[in-house]
């Protein structure tokens, strides 16, 4: 704001440790005397607490997009350049183009927007934490219908991290078209069943 931008961008990214679904990338702009409650950190929020903050969020944001880049983009890339693909893809969703943007952890490469990276900008940096929830809702959400394409895997439970269940899910049914098929457990199983 010092620096004279006045529509400043918080990006996050959620699902880059699981081992199945997409990536998704959170963006927002948020007015300048924006009041939101609950917003932070989404790992800190309950569910109920993330779905109420995240439709106050798009209620009161002044410009909010979800990004995603699937399992197949995250094993041609690697799960860094795809995650970076998710937040390009959300900066480019929202309606009004931000001057300057945020971004959790690290730099977006070859993106044509002055930016900073922040460590633990989800804990720091309100809009970067408003990115945070909207993602984590939408990839919940998503999982949940992958739960329902996909039987017998636990999505909806564990949405595709790499839990007990999900591990057992693995080495009952093998892999399915969602799962990453880069990622070692899931390589793993890929041999075992072949």
């Amino acid at each position: 704001m010092a620096e004279g931008y006045s529509l400043v961008a918080g990006l996050d990214e959620a699902g880059c440790g699981c081992w199945a679904g997409p990536v998704f990338a959170g963006a927002v702009i948020l007015p300048l005397d924006s009041r939101i409650g609950l917003v932070r950190d989404s790992k800190t929020l309950s569910l109920a607490q993330r779905e109420r903050a995240a439709d106050e969020i798009k209620q009161k944001a002044a410009a909010w997009a979800v990004g995603t880049a699937s399992a197949e983009e995250i094993d041609r890339l690697n799960i860094r350049r795809a995650a970076a693909l998710a937040m390009r893809r959300a900066v480019d969703g929202l309606a009004v183009r931000p001057q300057f943007v945020l971004v959790d952890a690290f730099k977006i490469p070859e993106i044509d927007l002055p930016q900073k990276n922040i460590v633990k900008g989800d804990l720091k940096v309100k809009s970067i934490a408003a990115a945070s929830v909207i993602c984590k809702v939408a990839r919940d959400l998503h999982m949940h219908e992958l739960d329902a394409r996909y039987p017998g895997y636990g999505f909806a439970a564990h949405k595709g991290y790499g839990t007990k269940v999900h591990q057992e899910a693995l080495r009952r049914l093998g892999p399915c078209a969602e799962h990453r098929k880069s990622y070692a457990p899931v390589k793993k199983a890929l041999t075992v069943c072949t």
